[in-house]
């Protein structure tokens, strides 16, 4: 009898029990995300941001226990753009998404594309997007089709219209009167939007007033069934974009009016994924990051925002368009009550992601932005990858910044020295004649560099 014969099989199971706990190590080690993308929601719109009169208590904690990002930016000034640069790493042109996409368009954000959330689901994270999509509303356009398991929300923004060929779910809400044969023969109503779980509309119009808190429960379920396994979860809020919605609990109670309710839930919902984290003690292990797609609409109907201390709003390459609030929040990690006054962008947290899950950055393509994690650990000597950051307006390189100096070209040409004038009211462009050449040629050259290595947009 050969006695080695039986202890093959023992030390076999042994070393497998091995491998499966190295591997349930590295998996537990893989941080958590949560990536909160509010809309059209102003750069001074939140309490450690300045705001007057609109209270925010959970992001201003979120930002005492983490780091305020005060020169963060997106990287376009309307909805579609900003999102499609935010999930690809990469400015809107290239991917040529370089405006805002309407129920009647049909094209996309290519499904050849790889998101972050492509790229979190091959290293083994379970993903969900809830909320607004605004990359294209057919199905292969729709975030089951890019990379996110799940998805609940608004297809773009809440102000358009349905796209009667969009497929009803058996159990479908409809309201306000509304049939399966009224969708298809009557006109589409503005401001009457589907809402969507995964490909089909469950309701429609949906009721945006408890649009944040049905977000919030949707999210919390996700965090709750995967709290064993690392996740990504995406939360793109539909608000404060017009029209504005808010709950009963909280119409009325701002002293912002009703944009301030709006807000006000929003950092309520803030406050609910939060607690979820340490309720479920994976908050330590869990990166929460919450920003904007662009700045607020200029409206004198107290149904807009604020970029104060900034110049401009939405649609508009000054500051006011394209700087965003942005708070980064992971205990251990990011040194809780700092500030960081580095160029950094939504284009740059695709590669950050990649290097703090392990994940693979896509190295057949082009990607613009840039590994931002020695900022976010605060490190002292850190400073921002961008030699440069580009501001295009449509398909239109409008604007660029290098350190302090900013450039700005559409109908005259502005320098402005942003240390020194952050709210651009003095152009400098006279007095630096050598600078502006100089920076004129440097984005001429990104620019035709871009168009070289742009993408396709998807298309049905």
């Amino acid at each position: 009898m050969n006695p080695s014969k039986f202890s093959r099989k023992p030390l076999r199971n042994i070393l497998l029990l091995c491998c499966a706990l190295i591997v349930t190590t590295a998996m537990a080690k893989s941080p958590n995300i949560v990536l909160i993308f509010t809309d059209d929601q102003g750069y001074q719109d939140i309490g450690c941001f300045g705001a007057p009169k609109i209270r925010t208590p959970h992001l201003d904690n979120m930002a005492l226990e983490g780091m305020r990002f005060t020169d963060f930016y997106s990287a376009n000034s309307v909805c579609s753009p900003s999102r499609a640069a935010l999930l690809t790493g990469c400015y809107p042109t290239r991917v040529n998404i370089p405006g805002v996409l309407f129920p009647r368009h049909e094209i996309g954000l290519n499904p050849s594309e790889i998101t972050m959330a492509d790229m979190l689901m091959q290293a083994n994270y379970a993903t969900a997007c809830v909320g607004k999509w605004h990359l294209g509303h057919h199905p292969e356009f729709l975030p089951t089709s890019q990379g996110f398991d799940r998805y609940y929300g608004i297809p773009y923004s809440n102000d358009m219209t349905i796209d009667p060929s969009m497929q009803l779910a058996n159990n479908v809400v409809l309201r306000e009167g509304m049939t399966a044969e009224k969708i298809k023969t009557d006109k589409p109503k503005k401001n009457w939007v589907p809402l969507l779980r995964n490909e089909e509309v469950v309701e429609y119009p949906c009721d945006q007033s408890t649009l944040t808190q049905r977000y919030t429960q949707e999210a919390v379920n996700f965090i709750e069934e995967n709290q064993k396994k690392p996740f990504f979860l995406y939360m793109p809020h539909t608000l404060p974009h017009i029209p504005l919605a808010a709950s009963q609990e909280f119409k009325g109670s701002s002293l912002g009016g009703f944009y301030g309710d709006t807000i006000e839930e929003i950092d309520w919902s803030v406050g609910e994924i939060l607690s979820t984290l340490k309720r479920l003690k994976i908050d330590n292990n869990t990166l929460v990051i919450f920003t904007t797609d662009n700045g607020p609409w200029n409206l004198k109907n107290g149904h807009g925002g604020s970029a104060l201390p900034l110049r401009g709003y939405k649609f508009q390459t000054y500051e006011g368009g394209m700087r965003v609030p942005c708070i980064m929040r992971w205990p251990g990690k990011i040194p809780a009550g700092s500030e960081c006054h580095e160029i950094a962008s939504t284009i740059d947290l695709l590669p950050t992601f990649a290097r703090i899950t392990g994940a693979t950055v896509p190295s057949d393509r082009v990607i613009d932005g840039m590994d931002i994690f020695p900022l976010m650990l605060g490190r002292a000597d850190a400073r921002s990858p961008h030699q440069s950051f580009y501001y295009y307006r449509g398909r239109k390189l409008e604007a660029m910044r290098q350190g302090s100096w900013k450039i700005r070209f559409n109908k005259e040409i502005e320098l402005y020295h942003l240390g020194r004038d952050l709210s651009e009211t003095k152009n400098l462009a006279a007095k630096h004649p050598q600078r502006v050449k100089s920076m004129l040629r440097e984005m001429k050259v990104f620019d035709e560099s871009l168009r070289a290595n742009s993408r396709p947009e998807g298309r049905l």
